[in-house]
């Protein structure tokens, strides 16, 4: 089969452009690939971060550079272009409503042209929400000829936009990039953290819906055994969560990697930890849980969105009733208490049915069913 495939993809970073470089790494096993991706993803006046670029990340997938988000001339250029390798399907990464005006003109032309087109949906609405978030998405999805979902929520979002749409459920996989793991005394060591501890890790962007500052609040609660580790980049002012670390009873025992945390250093980082934390607010599904799987660390996650899905309903982890710091606090304790053995036992049994092998397959069997 031969597919058209646009995304972020390098030199952008984040999890979007991982992810998409791992399906189109597994569909070039079977399949005839062509990646397109950005000349400007987001105007530098939007862009919370420090940098939308990863300049150390290797790029082995040649993807071309060619939609501009804000600049429509380069809509329909970016049609053609895909329309001139010509895809037996074009497979299109959605995530926020900004890209509906682009990314759905792209559709739209390549589907009046004859192409299949699909999308991959993380987030049908986003987070942080707009007024104007359902009526781009609603007419996005309506370009599509059917999208792939990663969890129950963000499928039901999408038929409450579009009760017509055909939508195909498949779990996130889980990443396999990121290299092996290391040995968790060399990961504490070059970590500076104490080899005995209970180390709990907070990893990713640092945004409001993600729950920081409930989580520090939570392990104020907890005892001088346990250590927590910050690793991502801030979207915003970081001054408010340090305010709350600085008034934490267990402040020394709080480490701080306020930065953007590079391929080459996710081993470490997740190697280091007896747990994830994910105490967010809201959420579809999580990449963090996926990098989490693969390295064998089971994860306390709010019962919110997609996570108890990316969970098992609790097999690889501690689900926590509601958002809030005395039940974080609690859910932290329940996974020490019950031993980390049978989650990682668990987390083992997916590997399997959440393979980049079965993800790619199940995509070309949906694209087919069309």
């Amino acid at each position: 089969m031969r597919i058209a495939l646009l995304s972020a993809l390098p030199p952008y970073r984040g999890g979007i452009a991982q992810f998409s470089t791992a399906l189109v790494r597994e569909l070039r096993m079977a399949h005839q690939v062509h990646p397109f991706t950005f000349t400007r993803q987001y105007p530098d006046l939007l862009f919370p971060g420090t940098s939308q670029f990863d300049r150390d990340v290797a790029d082995d997938i040649g993807a071309v550079r060619v939609l501009d988000s804000i600049n429509p001339l380069s809509w329909g250029r970016t049609a053609s272009r895909m329309q001139s390798t010509m895809p037996d399907v074009a497979v299109l990464r959605y995530w926020m409503p900004f890209f509906a005006p682009a990314m759905g003109t792209v559709a739209a032309k390549l589907r009046r042209r004859g192409i299949k087109v699909i999308s991959i949906v993380d987030n049908a609405l986003p987070h942080e929400r707009h007024f104007y978030d359902k009526p781009l998405t609603r007419w996005f999805l309506r370009q599509q000829g059917g999208s792939v979902a990663m969890t129950e929520a963000v499928r039901q979002d999408i038929l409450r936009l579009h009760p017509a749409a055909r939508v195909k459920l498949m779990p996130h996989p889980l990443y396999d990039h990121f290299g092996t793991v290391v040995a968790q005394a060399e990961a504490r060591h070059k970590l500076h953290l104490p080899q005995e501890a209970r180390v709990l890790l907070f990893f990713g962007l640092i945004r409001n819906y993600k729950g920081l500052d409930l989580l520090i609040e939570a392990f104020g609660r907890l005892d001088p055994r346990y250590h927590l580790l910050i690793a991502g980049e801030p979207y915003g002012d970081f001054s408010r969560y340090q305010r709350l670390i600085e008034a934490s009873p267990l402040k020394d025992n709080i480490h701080v990697n306020a930065r953007f945390i590079a391929d080459a250093e996710v081993p470490c980082f997740f190697s280091a930890a007896d747990a994830v934390v994910l105490p967010y607010r809201s959420a579809t599904q999580s990449g963090i849980t996926a990098i989490a799987h693969h390295f064998g660390v089971p994860v306390v996650a709010t019962d919110v969105g997609g996570l108890r899905e990316a969970l098992g309903d609790g097999r690889t982890g501690v689900l926590v009733p509601v958002p809030g710091a005395h039940a974080i606090a609690t859910g932290i304790r329940q996974l020490f208490d019950q031993g980390t053995g049978p989650f990682r036992e668990n987390i083992a049994a997916l590997r399997d049915a959440r393979s980049w092998k079965r993800f790619a397959a199940g995509l070309v069997d949906f694209a087919v069913s069309l």
